[in-house]
């Protein structure tokens, strides 16, 4: 226990005495800290570079499995960053915006899209001086990282990162360079199956220290270019580094929600299987990629690019392997990480993965949002001693009221605070943090979703103030102020009727048009006091406590009906503009 708690400085002591110890070492260590510095500013570039269109490419082609390997393999051989794509794949599936199948084969794609990396640095990385382009990069991507757009410093910053990258590779390889001249690593060779775990082993450790396989496929191909490392340990090395960057993922995926832990179970499988026939036909598979590399010319003395096709090879074959049996995994999968209660009122799509990535966001937002609708909607029913299930879709929900039993024990006060206002407040924290990363248009957005969560909770505590008089008139011997109750029971229930209605509408003219039709049916409510109450009082028809009563509580259920009705434009109208005629403060 100690020693997992202090184990990252225990790794800096470490790596401190290496770096002082030798200044061989040094250079190598140097050039993976910033090989994996220009990864970062990569991810980075790429994601202010795309404003969103990485995004939306990766949501409508996801649809088949073939589509999905196919966009995995090219947004991570574009980007350079499994990471990358991993994130964003997982937030959409957060999100609910791709099949956990679509996932899946992004997944299974971008495997075989990092393998570029590899091909990258075996074929310009250790055989041109990469330093001289290096410069020219790293310089203008500084400038342009400074530039106002956007789109410039996502250009600034991905030159950055690749000027990095190679800087590091750069450095990596000399250093392999400068060792050869004082130790030979080669020597320690070990050749057979303990040589394989042995190696297997480093490979995932180094990729767990690292946090990136590409850094450590780098690091494997500049040594194994210098001669440090044996072909056969280089391509065992790799191996490790699969297995480790599943390790990580899963690490990653700890804080992740069901969708995301899933993701993360699937990588590990695929990695798994595929590092376990690797492992089995080490041999073999060493022998085709000789054969195909004659057939492909590359010379039969270059290990650095045989590795490459190595590396390709082997995670080709396990998407073959495993991709047949894709359904079968997905049905596995769902078995997993199962929400108890949806009703829970602990957030469901807040995952911390999704927050950096704006249209996930905001449907996660939506999404959560959707959950406190649907949650706080079951206390008002409730409340007006109703069950959704008897009122919504009913043709007679005068008939549901007046026949309904006043025994529901639902205390919304209660149910407001133990309840609704932490997960509120989950909502409003999550979605302030996630604007930082939007443009004004997307936080325009997210003030809106806000807005609609505020209002579902202002709905709720008008309800915990109706309550009360509700439970009280429906009992009394008085039939006039029993009717007037049950009047505002039929008109909050007939809000969320139509709301639920409005769901399924897809012509958003239509939805605004009904929306406003509802707005004026409720206007009774706030007229009310100026007619029906005093018809009721001139006729002695009721007395001036129930008057009062009826006046107060009108005017609360005419402010739940008006707070849903904003909430379901905010909700269910896609079209900003149309939004906006049905949206008021």
């Amino acid at each position: 226990m100690m020693f997992k708690k202090y184990y990252f400085q225990f790794f800096l002591l470490a790596l401190a005495f290496v770096v002082f110890y030798s200044d061989d070492y040094k250079i190598i260590i140097a050039g993976v800290a910033i090989f994996l510095v220009g990864m970062l500013f990569m991810e980075d570039g790429f994601k202010l570079f795309s404003g969103g269109v990485l995004e939306r490419v990766l949501q409508v082609s996801t649809d088949t499995l073939p589509k999905a390997i196919g966009t995995g393999f090219v947004a991570t051989a574009i980007m350079q960053s499994s990471s990358l794509v991993s994130v964003i794949i997982i937030s959409f599936l957060s999100a609910e915006l791709i099949t956990l199948s679509g996932a899946i084969g992004v997944i299974f794609g971008s495997n075989i899209g990092s393998t570029t990396t590899a091909w990258i640095v075996s074929a310009f990385g250790v055989k041109i001086d990469i330093a001289t382009y290096a410069m020219p990069m790293i310089i203008f991507g500084a400038v342009l990282k400074f530039a106002q757009s956007k789109s410039y410093q996502g250009v600034g910053k991905i030159l950055l990162g690749l000027g990095f990258v190679f800087l590091g590779i750069d450095y990596m390889k000399d250093g392999f360079e400068v060792l050869q001249k004082t130790l030979d690593i080669s020597k320690f060779a070990v050749e057979g199956y303990f040589g394989a775990l042995v190696y297997i082993s480093l490979g995932i450790v180094a990729t767990v220290i690292m946090q990136s396989s590409s850094a450590t496929m780098a690091l494997i191909i500049t040594a194994l270019a210098a001669n440090q490392i044996i072909y056969i340990n280089a391509i065992e090395l790799a191996i490790g580094a699969n297995i480790g960057t599943t390790i990580t993922a899963a690490l990653g995926a700890i804080s992740s929600n069901s969708n995301g832990k899933r993701v993360a179970v699937a990588h590990f499988i695929f990695n798994i299987i595929t590092a376990s026939f690797a492992i089995l036909f080490l041999y073999p598979l060493s022998d085709l990629t000789a054969f195909l590399a004659l057939k492909v010319g590359i010379a039969d003395g270059d290990y650095a690019m045989k590795l490459a096709l190595f590396h390709t090879i082997f995670n080709l074959i396990g998407v073959m392997m495993v991709s047949p049996f894709t359904h079968r995994l997905v049905k596995y999968l769902e078995t997993l990480f199962i929400e108890v209660n949806i009703y829970a009122l602990k957030p469901l799509y807040l995952d911390n993965v999704v927050i950096n990535v704006p249209d996930a966001a905001i449907e996660s937002i939506k999404k959560e949002i959707i959950h406190l609708y649907n949650s706080a909607i079951e206390a008002i029913s409730h409340s007006m001693f109703l069950h959704r299930h008897e009122f919504i879709g009913s043709k007679d929900i005068e008939g549901v009221v007046k026949s309904s039993e006043i025994s529901i024990n639902t205390d919304v006060n209660e149910f407001y605070a133990s309840k609704i206002k932490s997960l509120y407040g989950e909502i409003i924290h999550y979605a302030t943090l996630s604007q930082e990363n939007m443009n004004e248009d997307d936080q325009n957005r997210v003030y809106d979703l806000k807005l609609a969560s505020r209002e579902i909770v202002e709905a709720l505590k008008s309800m915990r103030d109706l309550q009360k008089n509700i439970f009280y008139y429906s009992k009394s011997k008085n039939q006039y102020i029993k009717e007037e109750y049950d009047n505002l029971r039929v008109y909050i229930a007939k809000t969320i009727d139509t709301i639920e209605k409005i769901k399924e509408h897809d012509d958003e003219l239509d939805v605004i048009s009904t929306t406003e039709l509802l707005k004026e049916s409720t206007k009774a409510l706030d007229n009310i006091k100026n007619s029906r109450i005093d018809a009721l009082i001139r006729e002695r028809k009721i007395d001036s406590k129930m008057a009062t009563s009826l006046i107060n509580d009108s005017s609360f259920a005419y402010d739940v009906t008006q707070k849903l009705i904003q909430v379901a434009t905010i909700l269910w109208i896609k079209d900003p503009d149309i939004r906006t005629l049905g949206v008021k403060e």
